[in-house]
């Protein structure tokens, strides 16, 4: 077994996110490593398959990821058990809290790495320190899986136009994915809906006007606790996601970190600096001034944003459901369905379209690195070939036939009991289960993606979400006319094709200036927004005018220039 090594205390034992942020899953097949001939493609309680002669030997990898996920198990869930048994190898994870980013600057600094390494965008700091290999001739020696599911995409995993190496294997974006799911959009919960006779809910105003209608009929809960309009979460990173982020979402603008990019010209525009999207913060003034915006909402922790959503006094979010869900799970535990949410492709007016659905393709970027630390590259790399290939995806997408799903007539089914735990005992489920703890470890087929025997490599496919609706969560969405709530938003075929993936996801070199530019536009940004949204109205105009100043001064057109150096990068790298 691999010795553990030790890296700063900066880096907090705990979690894995299964998708933060969001993350997503991919394409088709592969064949090369996967011994199962059933059509599950996985493997089954009674009759695991055995791990290989030269696997045998116990092996412990130390991994690392700025991503949390506050259900891992350490490896003694099912999936992590069966892995153990297959591959020999088990995981010594560390997830960072706090300012992933930094934590992960001190790792690539300290010149001891862990041996897998999810660093996000931060993987240029340990690419430029030396810490992490080209995995160019593993893959192509050692990973058939892996190459069989970026197969037509493995120019996308290059580094940069200057430095073509591969050093990481992206697991967040699937090949092939398609989205069913909206987590995204406005929230409001399906009580509030339903006591107004299900108005229309297409703008920031129809937003406003349902909740502030139903705070007037229940200014409080049954318990006599206030009712909270709206909250927002703010703390650390997910100011983007909570407060900023949906500034360009419901604006007509797609997601690519801090910039507009516009999809014609490529032009690259900090996306504050449009004029509406001062409009929009300008709506979050108004909801202040009106009394329906949480007053707790920039300086609630994670935490208690968390623990408040799972009392139902709130109405309203605006946040992404893989952020909030814990507190909706909770109340689903309880049986209070009325009291969790659905989403609305809220804009700032009709003209825009909600952007939650906008293509991107493949954007590769984000994924797992071998270390030079790792003891044992070439077993590394074939234990993530192994979750990349068939049986390896349907085990973390589905778990173990017989205890998680059954195989019908050729189908794959998760039983009834099975599936209400996993969506009502959601948290405990995947502690004992696994299943969605190791989604971010390796290449993967998307969403819609059907395996060699015509089932979906994921249980993300309309049928399934249906399936893990409550009564009511249906009955709202028959009132709208939908089957799930995708059927809400504008679809993908409205939107062109993203030829550059996503900006937020290309690394930035760690000599880059744009490093220090971005910390200073971020630093001003995060106190300003929070500043003018709950300023009085009167005095909105003068603080939007002094932040826009202060970033021109802190050289927001330098950082324009630079991202757009690497827009043009990357549009080359990938030959467009």
């Amino acid at each position: 077994m691999a010795s553990k090594r030790k890296w700063p205390s900066l880096v907090l034992s705990a979690v894995l996110l299964s998708s933060v942020l969001a993350a997503c899953s991919g394409k088709n097949e592969n064949g090369a490593s996967s011994p199962s001939a059933s059509p599950s493609a996985s493997p089954s309680a009674t009759e695991s398959a055995a791990p290989s002669e030269e696997n045998i030997t116990p092996l412990t990898l130390s991994f690392y990821s700025e991503d949390v996920n506050p259900n891992w198990a350490n490896g003694q869930d099912d999936i992590g058990k069966f892995l153990a048994e297959k591959t020999g190898i088990t995981l010594d994870a560390e997830f960072a809290v706090g300012d992933a980013v930094q934590k992960s600057a001190l790792i690539a600094s300290s010149g001891d790495y862990p041996d897998l390494i999810s660093a996000k965008t931060s993987i240029s700091k340990f690419v430029d320190a030396g810490a992490v290999l080209d995995l160019t001739d593993l893959i192509n020696e050692h990973a058939p899986n892996i190459k069989k599911v970026f197969e037509g995409q493995m120019n996308r995993l290059k580094y940069s136009e200057s430095d073509q190496s591969i050093y990481v294997i992206p697991s967040y974006d699937g090949i092939g994915q398609k989205h069913f799911e909206a987590g995204g959009g406005m929230q409001l919960q399906h009580r509030v809906v339903k006591e107004l006779g299900y108005p229309q809910i297409r703008t920031v105003k129809d937003f406003e006007n349902a909740i502030k209608g139903y705070l007037e009929k229940h200014p409080t809960d049954e318990n006599g606790n206030p009712n909270i309009g709206l909250s927002l979460i703010a703390e650390d990173w997910r100011m983007y996601i909570g407060v900023t982020n949906p500034a360009f979402l419901s604006t007509g603008g797609s997601d690519d970190g801090e910039y507009y990019v516009d999809i014609d010209t490529h032009e690259v525009t900090y996306h504050f600096r449009r004029p509406v999207e001062k409009e929009y913060f300008r709506w979050l003034n108004h909801m202040n001034a009106e009394g329906l915006l949480d007053k707790e909402s920039f300086v609630q922790k994670y935490d208690q944003y968390k623990a408040k959503i799972a009392t139902g006094r709130v109405l309203g979010l605006i946040d992404q459901k893989w952020s909030f869900d814990d507190g909706q799970k909770a109340l689903k535990a309880e049986g209070k369905f009325d009291q969790a949410y659905g989403h609305y492709p809220v804009t700032l007016s009709e003209e825009y379209k909600h952007t939650n659905f906008w293509p991107t393709g493949f954007t590769s970027g984000s994924g797992v690195a071998i270390s030079v630390d790792n003891p044992d590259p070439v077993r590394t790399i074939k234990f993530l070939d192994y979750l990349a290939s068939d049986e390896g995806q349907v085990l973390v997408n589905w778990g173990i036939e017989g205890k998680h799903y059954n195989v019908e007539n050729g189908k794959r089914v998760i039983p009834a009991e099975v599936n209400d735990r996993k969506v009502n005992d959601a948290i405990n489920f995947q502690k004992e289960s696994g299943i969605g703890s190791y989604n971010l470890l390796s290449a993967k087929y998307g969403d819609g993606v059907l395996d060699p025997t015509g089932n979906y490599y994921t249980t993300r496919f309309p049928e399934q979400l249906v399936a893990d609706y409550s009564d009511v969560e249906k009955e709202v969405l028959s009132a709208y006319g939908a089957t799930i709530w995708k059927d809400l938003f504008p679809k993908e075929e409205e939107f062109k094709t993203k030829p550059w993936g996503a900006l937020w996801n290309i690394p930035i070199p760690s000599e880059s200036e744009l490093v220090v530019l971005e910390e200073k536009l971020k630093n001003i940004t995060w106190k300003r927004i929070p500043e003018a949204i709950l300023a009085k109205p009167d005095q909105f105009d003068a603080i939007w005018d002094k932040y826009l100043q202060e970033i021109e001064a802190a050289g927001v057109e330098k950082a324009e220039e630079l991202r757009q150096e690497l827009l043009n990068q990357r549009l080359a790298l990938w030959g467009s």
